[in-house]
């Protein structure tokens, strides 16, 4: 509503997208529409409309159109506002090292490793960066 008041039309256009997107979780899963989301599908639902925003900018800026990524930048922003705060890459970093160090593992156990490593993070980092930490540092 205080958007609407402010008249700040592409964070209304944002928050109109979450809301159906809300909806839609909630038909997918099999419940009414009018039953409340609980807080962790609500952060999945947000978090895969900022990876979705992050596909689309990559693939406007490989397709020649930055035009159309800035548009998907503002929408980044305004969704990112409501998520958590992501941990930086020397964060990242320094804990894969810790793992590493507590649990060596070769090239073959890369992926369950990053798995591991996503579990104990807690969402609090980005799957890609996790994944090109991990193949820097396991060789």
């Amino acid at each position: 509503k205080a958007a609407m008041i402010a008249k700040e039309m592409e964070k209304l256009q944002v928050l109109r997208l979450i809301s159906a997107a809300f909806t839609n979780e909630l038909v997918a899963q099999g419940h009414p529409p009018t039953d409340p989301l609980s807080d962790d599908d609500c952060m999945k639902v947000i978090k895969r409309m900022a990876k979705q925003r992050k596909d689309s900018i990559d693939q406007f800026i490989a397709g020649g159109r930055p035009e159309l990524a800035d548009d998907e930048r503002k929408e980044l922003s305004i969704i990112e506002a409501f998520l958590p705060a992501q941990m930086s890459e020397a964060e990242i970093e320094e804990k894969i090292k810790a793992k590493l160090a507590e649990f060596p593992v070769d090239a073959s156990k890369k992926g369950q490793f990053v798995g591991m490593i996503m579990k104990e993070l807690g969402g609090n980092a980005d799957g890609a960066i996790v994944k090109a930490i991990v193949d820097k540092l396991v060789a």
